[in-house]
């Protein structure tokens, strides 16, 4: 179902050109990125930032969902400075925090946020924004596992995250101007090579009508990496292909957390068993 209130984006350093006198004032979104010489295909995104408007209206997952999942949240630089001490003290048992996107994003929060949350034991792991339009999976899952998103078994360390979702039109469209088979491979090789640099199989946080749209129902990733599926609604729903269960449930973009609200599907003992392996 899509929303009819507007996208949650929040664009970076918007930059105006003013044409000729009595022409409309032009505002262009510039890229997010770490630096001016940045390309700028490639901007910086928040995690769901796309999923709003196709996912349906955030909610509040109803109590009987809760009884056995564990709370959780993952953030970006968008959310500023977090008091983490606060979030432990409100429950969070695990976050995943924004590293890399891309080839060249460095999320500039990622570091602090990162020891900041181990510093208060809370279990954290690191996610990169996956452009199939930029690179191969298995460039990005070099950069990502380079650049903050690497594994180690210290009980506090989940594995990293590919969040891939719908793109901009700028991006290529929903699925990056990609076929089925080439948005299959992009997810494949990034799998592949961070699995050869980690150890372990990333975490894929998706949505299912992206999924449905973006692969054709093809690849099947349900044996090896844990799935993190997003709905803004009170019920999980339908998954995406052959995915029997989902490991965590974002359902909301805002609640008791910074950030988007997460749900562990399990208690605390299965965030350990993440962690550890």
């Amino acid at each position: 179902m899509k929303l009819s209130v507007p996208v949650r984006r929040r664009l970076l350093g918007a930059v105006t050109a003013a044409v000729a006198l009595g022409a409309t004032l032009v505002c262009t979104a510039t890229a997010g990125a770490s630096s001016s010489n940045a390309p700028s295909v490639e901007p910086d995104h928040a995690m769901g930032w796309s999923i709003r408007a196709h996912e349906g209206v955030a909610g509040k997952p109803a109590p009987s969902l809760l009884a056995t999942q564990t709370p959780g949240l993952d953030v970006s630089h968008y959310q500023g400075s977090i008091n983490w001490a606060t979030v432990k003290a409100n429950g969070a048992k695990f976050a995943w925090i924004k590293a890399t996107e891309g080839t060249s994003y460095h999320d500039p929060y990622f570091s602090q946020n990162y020891l900041a949350a181990y510093n208060q034991g809370i279990i954290r792991g690191a996610y990169h924004y996956g452009r199939p339009d930029v690179s191969s999976g298995t460039v990005q899952a070099d950069y990502f596992a380079s650049n903050g998103g690497g594994w180690s078994r210290d009980g506090l360390t989940l594995p990293g995250t590919l969040d891939i979702e719908w793109g901009t039109a700028g991006e290529g469209g929903d699925c990056y101007g990609k076929s089925h088979s080439q948005i299959v491979q992009f997810i494949l090789s990034f799998s592949n090579e961070y699995h050869a640099r980690t150890g372990r199989w990333p975490v894929i946080y998706t949505a299912t009508s992206w999924w449905t749209e973006c692969t054709g129902n093809t690849g099947d990733f349900s044996s090896t990496n844990p799935l993190w599926v997003a709905r803004y609604s009170t019920s999980v729903g339908t998954l995406p292909y052959n995915w029997g269960y989902q490991t965590v449930w974002q359902y909301a973009d805002s609640g008791i957390f910074p950030g988007d609200q997460d749900r562990f599907n399990g208690d605390y003992s299965r965030v350990q068993a993440l962690a550890n392996g």
